[in-house]
C-alpha cells in the first residue's frame, strides 16, 4: 500500500452521481498525487442499472468539469468508463488508482489481470469514507434517498425540528407561487385537472405524496390510494360536512399531527419523516392545517417523489422532489420565526 510516493498517472473510476464532498475527497487524493489523472465516469446504461433517478452522464460529467475548474486544476481528464473495470487491466502508463473501502478487491483483482498481461501492478491509494452528520457515510445513494444533502448535512436542523416555527409575512408571495408545474381544471370536477397531473408522473420508479383533504379524495375517488395522504378535514378554511370526511381505511398506517395553521410543527414533522420511512400506505390526520406540509415533504423525501397539492380554483400542482426544490425548502425553513 503506498504512502507519500509521487505518481505519473492515477485512474479514478466510478458513477459520481450528485457530486458530493465524498466524491471530492477521492479525486483531491488523486489530484495532490499524481501528475496526470484519468477520471473514468460510468456510463448512463450500467448507471442506471443502480437507480432510474441517477444523474445523465453528461450532468455527471459536468458537474465534475465545473468543480475542477472552481479548483484550476489541470492535467485531469475525463472518461466514459463502460464496464467493470475500463482501461485498468491494460493501461501502459498508469501507475496507481484510487479505492474505497469497498472497492479494494475489485483493484487487487485488476493487479491480478495486468500481472498476466505483464504489466506491473498499479499502486493502490485507498480513501476513507466521509462521514456525514450522524456518523453514516456520505454517499450518492444516501442523497438520493433525501437523508442528507451533498455535504452530508441534514436538511432540517435540530433548530428546527425542536421548535414550533412560524411563517413570516414576507413569505407570502413566496409560497403562494406555485411550487411545481400547474395542471388547470374546473374546481367543480377536479378530477380533470389530477388526471393530467397523475399521467405526467413516472408511477413505476415515484411515491406520491397528496396533501389536501380534495386532493386525496380525489385521487381515491379515482381508484389510486396515494402512498401518503396528508389532510386536515377542511377545505378552504371550512371545516368538511360528515359525508365529505375522507375514510382512513383506505390506507394501512393512520398517523396523527398537531400543527396550527401558519406553522410548522415537530408534531408535523416527525409524522411526516414516520411515513416516509416506512413502505405502506399512510394517511397523515392533522389537528390544524396541513398547507404548509409540502415544505417538509420536499426536505425529507427521496429525490423522484411526487407531491400533489390543490391550487383553489384553478387546478393540481405536482411538484417532484430534486436538489434543487429541497435546497429551496431549506432555505424557505430557515426564515420561519421560531415560537418560544
Amino acid at each position: 500500500m503506498a504512502t507519500d510516493a509521487r505518481y505519473a498517472c492515477c485512474l479514478v473510476g466510478g458513477t459520481f452521481d450528485r457530486l458530493h464532498s465524498g466524491h471530492k475527497l477521492l479525486l483531491s487524493m488523486a489530484i495532490s498525487r499524481s501528475d496526470k489523472v484519468e477520471i473514468h465516469v460510468i456510463n448512463d446504461e450500467l448507471a442506471g442499472r443502480k437507480s432510474p433517478f441517477i444523474q445523465s452522464y453528461d450532468k455527471r460529467v459536468n458537474e465534475i468539469l465545473e468543480w475542477l475548474s472552481e479548483k484550476s486544476y489541470h492535467s485531469v481528464r475525463l472518461f466514459q468508463l463502460n464496464d467493470s473495470f475500463g482501461p485498468a487491466p491494460t493501461h501502459e502508463s498508469a501507475d496507481a488508482i484510487i479505492a474505497t473501502p469497498e472497492t479494494v478487491g475489485n483493484c487487487h483483482e485488476i493487479n491480478r489481470m495486468r500481472e498476466l498481461s505483464g504489466l506491473a501492478g498499479l499502486s493502490i491509494l485507498e480513501v476513507p469514507h466521509m462521514l456525514d452528520y450522524s456518523g453514516k457515510i456520505i454517499s450518492s445513494s444516501r442523497i438520493r434517498s433525501g437523508k442528507i444533502d451533498s455535504d452530508g448535512n441534514a436538511w432540517i436542523d435540530i433548530k428546527s425540528r425542536q421548535n414550533k416555527l412560524k411563517m413570516v409575512s414576507k413569505l407570502d408571495g413566496e409560497l403562494k407561487t406555485p411550487m411545481g408545474t400547474l395542471f388547470e381544471g374546473p374546481e367543480d370536477y377536479p378530477e380533470v385537472a389530477m388526471t393530467e397531473a397523475i399521467e405526467s408522473i413516472d408511477r413505476e420508479n415515484s411515491s406520491i405524496v397528496a396533501v389536501g383533504d380534495v386532493s386525496v379524495a380525489t385521487l381515491l375517488g379515482m381508484g389510486i390510494v396515494p402512498d401518503i395522504g396528508i389532510i386536515d378535514g377542511m377545505t378552504k378554511r371550512t371545516k368538511l360536512e360528515d359525508s365529505e370526511i375522507i375514510d382512513s381505511s383506505e390506507f394501512t398506517n393512520v398517523l396523527r399531527a398537531t400543527n396550527p395553521a401558519g406553522h410548522l410543527t415537530p408534531s408535523l414533522i416527525d409524522a411526516v419523516e414516520g411515513a416516509l420511512s416506512n413502505d405502506e400506505s399512510t394517511i397523515i390526520n392533522v389537528d390544524g392545517e396541513e398547507d404548509l406540509a409540502p415544505i417538509i415533504i420536499h426536505c425529507f423525501a427521496p429525490i423522484g417523489t411526487a407531491v400533489i397539492y390543490g391550487q383553489p380554483k384553478v387546478g393540481v400542482v405536482v411538484q417532484i422532489s430534486s436538489l434543487a426544490v429541497k435546497n429551496r425548502c431549506r432555505d424557505i425553513l430557515s426564515m420561519f420565526e421560531v415560537v418560544d
